[in-house]
């Protein structure tokens, strides 16, 4: 008599558990999709920022382009990379939902979501300190800050930052959650 209670106990047991497993699941799949739009926005921010200056000198025209700058098309293509990324779990994270019980397939979502936080992380630093370049300049060096000149291109930088690092954040999460699904086999 005493085993059948015990078997009853486990029972809710295991219905809290998938319970709580859907509800990370689900939580991993809206966090995905706010990730997918922080990179590819930040993607397309930067890829599309471009900027001439009004005025033309007797040879030269001012302008200035993402492609100018090594670092700005490395976060691009990281954005890019960690866009795509996302777009492909999201059938993994579709079927975390529809199967709350699958739990090995989330060990290699948390290294890949790992390898791309280093990437991102990597793109959207180096950026960073070319926007500050831009914004600040370094007197020492003899590089001018730029954004008097290109405002809007500054801009459109600094905006695609905060979608970048907003992006960082979330992927903290989601590799939190996935080791939080995981510890509670």
């Amino acid at each position: 008599m005493n085993s059948g209670a015990i078997v009853i106990g486990e029972g809710k047991i295991s219905k809290q558990r998938v319970g709580m497993n859907r509800g990370v699941s689900i939580l991993d799949f809206i966090l995905r999709l706010v990730a997918v739009l922080g990179t590819l926005g930040s993607a397309i921010a930067m890829g599309t920022t471009n900027e001439t200056l009004p005025f033309v000198t007797r040879f030269t025209r001012f302008r200035a382009e993402f492609k100018d700058l090594p670092t700005l098309t490395f976060f691009v293509i990281a954005n890019s990379i960690v866009s795509a990324y996302l777009v492909l779990s999201l059938s993994l994270s579709i079927f975390h939902i529809l199967s709350s019980s699958a739990q090995r397939s989330r060990i290699p979502l948390i290294f890949f979501d790992t390898v791309m936080l280093a990437l991102l992380t990597a793109g959207a630093s180096a950026a960073a300190a070319i926007v500050y370049l831009a914004h600040k300049g370094n007197s020492k060096t003899n590089w001018f800050a730029i954004c008097q000149q290109f405002n809007s291109f500054c801009q459109r930088t600094s905006g695609s930052l905060i979608g970048s690092f907003g992006a960082v954040v979330v992927f903290i999460l989601l590799i939190l959650l996935s080791a939080m699904a995981l510890s509670r086999r």
